[in-house]
């Protein structure tokens, strides 16, 4: 008898192990569309603005492509800069700028503008690109979140770990820290949805803005999404061939 409930106790701890899994695994892969993950193809305007204590930066405007794991992002201003390009194919990153003879390898860690990271621009996958443990909900601005430690899978994702702030009612992500492999702070982003788009005969909720505090000085930068829409993205326009 002993034996049977002790198999019985541990099929059941397997079962909702497994359904917490999966419940989490779904629930992450819903934020990352709402942050132009696994769309086959999805274009957005974006104007980052940063700050440094007093000071603030000229804006930057890019335009954004992404279909799946890859992205292109072109930036349109300001003049000096317009024509650089990033490109993601899978795991890989390159930057390409007017006068460099050919794009150049970089990591998505690598600082983009302010508190922005080149992996930032791109559309997130953290349904597959992380580890989720789920904890207890927590309430954050009176809204009722799921909370979820993400450890990374992979050497290449933008961050180390994530804890991650998802709102039950409207499930997508609200807010989110940034931290080292050691588990250091390093910076925190808050995001909002007042963008819509329309996607197989149903309306989703698109970020329309993010905005990156660094955890040890007094910077910040915003990242502004514009027009949205989900259309077909044509292969070369993710050929490192065509890059420069």
């Amino acid at each position: 008898m002993k034996f049977i409930l002790k198999n019985l106790f541990a099929m059941l701890l397997f079962s909702n192990f497994s359904f917490a899994a999966t419940d989490a695994h779904n629930i992450l892969k819903n934020t990352d569309q709402a942050r132009g993950g696994g769309f086959q193809g999805v274009v957005w305007d974006m104007k980052i603005t940063s700050r440094d204590g007093t000071k603030v930066d000229e804006p930057q405007t890019l335009l954004v492509k992404v279909a799946g794991d890859s992205f292109v992002a072109e930036v349109q201003e300001p003049v000096r800069s317009k024509g650089t390009k990033l490109l993601q194919v899978e795991r890989n990153m390159w930057i390409a700028k007017p006068g460099l003879s050919k794009p150049i390898p970089i990591s998505p860690r690598q600082r983009m503008n302010g508190q922005v990271s080149n992996g930032d621009i791109a559309s997130t996958n953290y349904a597959e690109d992380y580890e989720a443990q789920m904890n207890a909900n927590e309430t954050l601005d009176g809204e009722e979140c799921y909370v979820f430690d993400l450890s990374t899978k992979q050497k290449r994702t933008t961050y180390d770990k994530i804890r991650y702030w998802v709102s039950v009612k409207r499930g997508v992500g609200v807010k989110a820290e940034f931290k080292s492999v050691s588990g250091k702070l390093i910076k925190t982003a808050r995001f909002a949805y007042n963008n819509i788009i329309e996607y197989e005969d149903k309306r989703i909720p698109f970020i329309s803005k993010m905005t990156i505090h660094d955890a040890l000085i007094d910077a910040e930068t915003t990242m502004e999404f514009g027009t949205v829409k989900v259309k077909k993205i044509a292969a070369s326009e993710f050929d490192l061939g065509q890059l420069q």
